[in-house]
């Protein structure tokens, strides 16, 4: 049977990008083909209310092997990348975005390297054509990132990466709210690394907001590391050091006879500090309350609407 690679394309408002990514894709075939392998194509419709799903039944009707998953609303980039892995029949996978901004053509040389016994093949991030703002906020990201949970974590982060079949019931099962890239990362299969610079993007505008990349950059720190936690604890324990510090120097004052004036501002700023800091670490013990409630009440990731 002739060893296939699967290429899943989470879609969301890429009615302007597909047909040409779809046209690069059927390249991408013919280059496998001419190394004996095959091409799965799962494409997961996220919800898109623009055309894109209809550019998808055209692509179809070009390629009847052709997958189509759409799903009842959006559920995010994540969750539609996992419901297109249950469709997965390859021998390995791909996840890539509809946007072009990610050469197709990575894909035969991402191929090359599976075939040669690698199990795990990303494409590292040297470089990439975006906004000063986005550049700058991917550098804060992957270096927190770097400092609290994966150390040897690429330094401007990796995408696509082709995965071996034995990912996949890992991948499957993560939880929802999780940072697939790094929980791929995360299981220790040894990488071989691929550079290349992301390109800029020419169709549509991102849907990639600064909400969604706040809540992203969340779900990689509190899902794969105790670090805040841990702070707290250190930093409750330095303040409760202090205080009885303080409360020590009082009562010793106050048996010495020796009173001190009260002022009220300096007691005012200390009790809005402590209340801020107890009020931020209750937001965060909350985040970590609420990833766990989002799994016990065993919501389905994504819901399917139709497959074509």
């Amino acid at each position: 049977m002739t060893p296939t690679v699967s290429v899943i394309v989470p879609v969301y408002f890429n009615e302007h990008s597909l047909p040409l990514l779809f046209d690069a894709l059927l390249e991408v075939e013919g280059g496998l083909r001419e190394r004996g392998l095959a091409l799965e194509l799962i494409f997961v419709d996220d919800g898109s209310r623009d055309g894109s799903l209809a550019v998808l039944r055209q692509l179809k009707a070009r390629r009847p092997a052709t997958k189509v998953v759409k799903l009842t609303r959006n559920f995010g980039a994540v969750h539609a990348s996992k419901t297109g892995m249950r469709f997965v029949t390859g021998d390995c996978f791909v996840v890539l975005a509809a946007d072009l901004q990610d050469p197709p053509e990575l894909i035969l040389e991402m191929a090359d390297h599976w075939r040669q016994g690698a199990k795990f093949v990303v494409c590292v991030r040297e470089g990439r054509a975006d906004s000063p703002l986005s550049v700058l906020f991917s550098k804060l990201y992957y270096g927190l990132l770097r400092l609290f949970v994966v150390r040897d974590y690429p330094p401007g982060g990796y995408d696509p990466a082709l995965m071996s079949k034995e990912f996949l019931p890992y991948m499957l099962e993560s939880g929802k709210n999780v940072n697939t890239p790094l929980f791929a990362w995360w299981l220790g299969f040894e990488p071989v690394k691929i550079p290349f610079s992301r390109r800029k993007r020419l169709h549509g505008t991102s849907r990639w907001t600064f909400l969604k990349r706040v809540k992203f950059f969340a779900d990689s720190i509190l899902g794969f590391s105790i670090v805040p936690l841990r702070v707290m604890s250190f930093f409750g324990g330095l303040v409760a050091f202090a205080s009885f510090g303080y409360g020590s120097v009082i009562a010793v004052n106050a048996l010495r006879g020796v009173a001190s004036v009260p002022g009220f501002p300096t007691l005012a700023v200390i009790l809005s500090f402590l209340l801020g800091i107890v009020i931020l670490m209750l937001g965060i013990i909350g985040e970590y309350i609420w990833r766990i409630f989002v799994e016990v009440t065993r919501r389905p990731e994504a819901v399917i609407d139709e497959v074509l």
